[in-house]
């Protein structure tokens, strides 16, 4: 394990060997240990704004949500499944690395994931840049769309660009701090008007430059406040304290958080105002 500042402002442990295997044995056996956690609260959560807003949507068709740093379509498998985290754990924790192989294991998520689908199943698109990831989710089923493009560098492709056009919602339980306003800005050119947006960000990580961004696109953006989620352990002592040192330049309290062990993750949901009026947002999520 390294350490990185990329896309960061503290020295938060590299994981970067295992988001982009050929499938994702490596990713949960890693992170398992770290009780890494985030994407079962995105499941309640993501579970609960999606089924709002379907509702107010009655007279469409299913849901079309971009999930952003989607990697192995985690996010994706919890949202369209009748599965929980552990289930994603006691799958890809139980084999030996050599067998079975990733196309047979590919083969069998196949019909894994088909047999526990739900009836109310939203269109996943998936983004990110690891294409091992993003081809594996895509390869079993987990994504309807999926790209390994990077927004930061780079403008999207014309595939991505009509894949994105009719977007009702965005979700991202991990990824902000390495991607930043430059992907949402490129996302929302592609847009034909502004979606729901659904983020887990790390409380190292200022959310004001996305959500400046987002209001220029006429969203209003809400924290929830009395709660934090936990994403994972730190990985050592030395990316605690780094942590640790973030959050106290940005003038953040641990008492009863971070000084848990544990990553502590916001949550933020932007809607347009008419939406925020007319829905509160202790109405659209689960106590």
């Amino acid at each position: 394990m390294t350490k990185t500042t990329a896309g960061t402002d503290w020295d938060k442990a590299d994981f970067e060997a295992i988001y982009n295997c050929p499938d994702p044995r490596r990713y949960f056996t890693t992170l398992q240990p770290l009780d890494y956690q985030i994407p079962h609260h995105g499941q309640a959560v993501f579970r609960a704004v999606a089924e709002t807003l379907q509702r107010r949507r009655s007279d469409r068709p299913p849901l079309n949500v971009v999930d952003l740093c989607c990697s192995y379509g985690v996010n994706a498998a919890l949202l369209n499944h009748r599965l929980a985290l552990s289930d994603l754990y006691h799958r890809y924790t139980g084999y030996r690395p050599e067998a079975p192989t990733t196309r047979q294991l590919a083969t069998a998520d196949r019909t894994f994931f088909a047999n526990r689908r739900h009836n109310r199943a939203v269109r996943v698109t998936g983004l990110d840049a690891a294409e091992h990831a993003v081809d594996y989710a895509c390869e079993v089923g987990l994504l309807d769309h999926g790209f390994a493009e990077n927004l930061e560098l780079d403008d999207p492709s014309p595939a991505l660009r009509r894949a994105l056009e009719h977007t009702d919602l965005i979700t991202v339980t991990g990824g902000v701090g390495y991607i930043t306003e430059r992907t949402f800005a490129r996302l929302f050119d592609c847009m034909a008007s502004p979606p729901w947006v659904a983020a887990f960000v790390l409380r190292e990580v200022s959310y004001r430059p996305v959500s400046a961004l987002l209001t220029r696109a006429g969203l209003v953006t809400e924290r929830l406040t009395g709660r934090t989620f936990r994403q994972r352990r730190f990985a050592d002592g030395a990316e605690r304290q780094a942590a640790l040192q973030a959050l106290a330049a940005r003038g953040v309290s641990i008492a009863g958080k971070e000084s848990d062990g544990f990553y502590h993750a916001e949550l933020y949901l932007s809607r347009p105002a008419r939406e925020v009026a007319a829905l509160p947002l202790a109405e659209v999520l689960p106590a």
